[in-house]
């Protein structure tokens, strides 16, 4: 459940107008690789056959995807050329403002929810309804930290994996030390056994849980022409990855957390949704296998 817009997207190597975005969009052509991906979004009538067929070819169910009168949620952004600062040079919310997220019957038999950036109270909407699920993802942002501090507290208890940033998990522990505000963050959780996953962009992410954590370097890239809908795809890898196996094992969790990043390194090497489109569950392997070298040793 989240957002599918049209991003207008400037990296000092590139430039694209309207292109189909959104943390829904992301994180359901991540997913799609490992397990059958379903989403939960609303778009206008601007929202085209042509759009509907990229995600439709990665057979991602849209069923859940209400269309309405006026224009779809818009963004532009514009990224510096260390592509670590970004800045923002509009929203406009258009119908995604008065979006109250609506599951069918068959969305409510689900085991694997992921509850995307959106308002705290939506998601708490969402999760009321679902009536057995076997994981609950969790991401937000900045501003439902500052702005909705009680209500985010309020679904973090019902969750049982939370990805958000560095920057993110500071905010919300108060704490710069990122192992002390993973310890505070995780305190938050009042599910029996929680997983936090700090990412660090370029430099990797941090996954704790099960009493144990977990040190990701990033995968090593010579092109990176957007990050944009990066942390959304990983997100998508590593649910995904998940349900496919169901196994919830510490050692799967990890295996998760690869898998997620290996499709978030894609995600990153051409703009938009360009390079997603392209690739298989194949790619995807062959770069989880050389992951596995660059990381290890005895």
């Amino acid at each position: 459940m989240g957002s599918v817009a049209f991003d207008t997207i400037e990296t000092p190597f590139g430039k694209i107008d309207d292109a189909l975005g959104g943390s829904a969009t992301y994180f359901s052509l991540g997913a799609s690789h490992f397990s059958k991906a379903g989403i939960v979004a609303v778009v206008g009538q601007d929202f085209t056959e042509d759009h509907r067929k990229i995600l439709q070819d990665k057979k991602v169910d849209l069923s859940g995807l209400e269309q309405l009168p006026g224009k779809s949620f818009r963004w532009g952004g514009r990224y510096g050329f260390d592509m670590n600062t970004r800045e923002t040079l509009f929203t406009h919310l258009n119908v995604f403002e008065n979006f109250k997220p609506k599951l069918l019957p068959h969305h409510l038999d689900k085991e694997f929810v992921f509850l995307g950036n959106i308002h705290p109270s939506l998601q708490t909407r969402v999760l009321k309804q679902i009536k057995k699920p076997k994981l609950i993802g969790l991401d937000t942002t900045n501003m439902w930290i500052e702005q909705t501090r009680g209500q985010l507290l309020d679904v973090l208890k019902l969750v049982d994996v939370f990805i958000i940033n560095d920057a993110e998990s500071r905010e919300l522990s108060g704490e710069h030390n990122l192992l002390k505000a993973a310890k505070k963050i995780l305190e938050m959780m009042q599910k029996a056994s929680p997983t936090l996953v700090i990412k660090q962009g370029e430099h990797g992410l941090l996954m704790f849980g099960q009493g144990q954590y977990f040190n990701l370097p990033g995968y090593p890239l010579e092109d990176v022409l957007d990050p944009t809908g990066a942390g959304d795809t990983f997100a998508g890898g590593f649910m995904g990855y998940l349900a496919k196996c169901g196994d919830l094992s510490w050692d799967n969790f990890k295996k998760a957390a690869v898998f997620g990043s290996v499709t978030a390194s894609f995600c990153v090497e051409k703009m938009g949704t360009q390079r997603l489109q392209e690739i298989s569950l194949d790619d995807i392997k062959k770069r989880y296998a050389e992951f596995q070298k660059l990381t290890h040793f005895e």
